[in-house]
C-alpha cells in the first residue's frame, strides 16, 4: 500500500492563502489505512482549518468529501458537484490521487495535503515500514521474499556488507540487516544453497530510468506474450 503523512498544519495553511472556498478531499483506500487521509482525518483537518480561519479572520468556507479511491476517475468524477464553486482543493490522498483530481478538473487549484512516502506495510497500529521500491525487476524469489533494494540501506543484491553486526545495519542499531533477514528466511525454507549463486546486476530499465511507467494488463498483453512465445518455439 502507499504510505503518506499529513503535511504540518502551518504549511497547509500557507498553501491555502488567498483562497476562500476550499474542499478537503480524502480517500478511503491506502491513506485511510495509514491514518493520514481517510474520512476521520478529513474531518479533523477540516475542523482545524475552520478554527484557524476563525482565529485569523480568513473567512474560509471549508467543505469535506471522501471517496473510495482518488486514483480512480470514476470516483473522482462523483466529486463534480462538490467542486463546482471551490477555488481550492486540498487533497489528502497520495500524490496519484491529487494528480487524478487535477487531470479531471484542470481549472481547479489542487494542493497536496500529504507527503507521499513509499510503498509499505503495517508493522503494528500506526507504524508502517517501506518494503517495496517498485523497481520493475523483482528478485524476491532469490532473496527469501525480502526486498534487498529497499530493506538494505545500500540496496545490495549480494550481501551482507562489512558494516553488518549482530543482525543490525550500520546506519542504526534499530535497523535490522536485510541480508541477515534474507539469510534467516532462506534457512527456514531450506534454500541456503541460493546464496551460493550471485544475483546478477539488476535490470533498471523497467524502473524510472525511462520516465513515467505505464502498465497495461489484459488480453492485449497476453496476446503479445503469446506471439513472443510462438516466435521462440518456431
Amino acid at each position: 500500500m502507499i504510505i503518506g503523512a499529513q503535511k504540518p498544519l502551518n504549511e497547509i495553511c500557507n498553501m491555502l492563502e488567498g483562497h476562500r472556498n476550499i474542499l478537503v478531499a480524502g480517500c478511503r483506500s491506502c491513506v485511510a489505512i495509514c491514518l493520514a487521509g481517510g474520512e476521520k482525518e478529513v474531518g479533523v483537518l477540516a475542523e482545524s482549518l475552520r478554527l484557524h480561519s476563525d482565529l485569523r479572520g480568513k473567512g474560509w468556507s471549508i467543505e469535506e468529501v471522501t471517496v473510495e479511491r482518488q486514483c480512480e476517475k470514476e470516483w473522482v468524477r462523483a466529486m463534480a458537484e462538490k467542486l463546482a464553486d471551490k477555488d481550492a482543493v486540498l487533497s489528502i490522498a497520495c500524490g496519484v490521487g491529487a494528480q487524478t483530481i487535477q487531470a479531471l478538473y484542470p481549472e481547479a487549484r489542487v494542493m497536496p495535503g500529504l507527503n507521499t512516502s513509499n510503498m509499505g506495510a503495517p508493522e503494528e497500529q500506526g507504524v508502517f515500514l517501506e518494503k517495496c521500491g517498485g523497481c520493475g525487476d523483482c528478485v524476491l524469489h532469490l532473496t527469501g521474499g525480502i526486498c534487498p533494494i529497499v530493506r538494505c540501506a545500500k540496496s545490495l543484491l549480494n550481501g551482507p556488507c562489512g558494516g553488518s553486526q549482530n543482525g543490525k545495519c550500520e546506519v542504526s542499531p534499530d535497523v535490522p540487516c536485510a541480508w541477515d533477514e534474507i539469510y534467516q528466511s532462506l534457512k527456514r525454507l531450506g534454500r541456503l544453497d541460493m546464496l551460493e549463486e550471485p544475483i546478477p546486476p539488476k535490470n533498471w530499465l523497467p524502473s524510472r530510468s525511462g520516465g513515467p511507467r505505464k502498465i497495461v494488463n489484459g488480453p492485449a498483453v497476453f496476446s503479445e506474450a503469446e506471439k513472443e512465445l510462438r516466435g521462440r518455439r518456431e
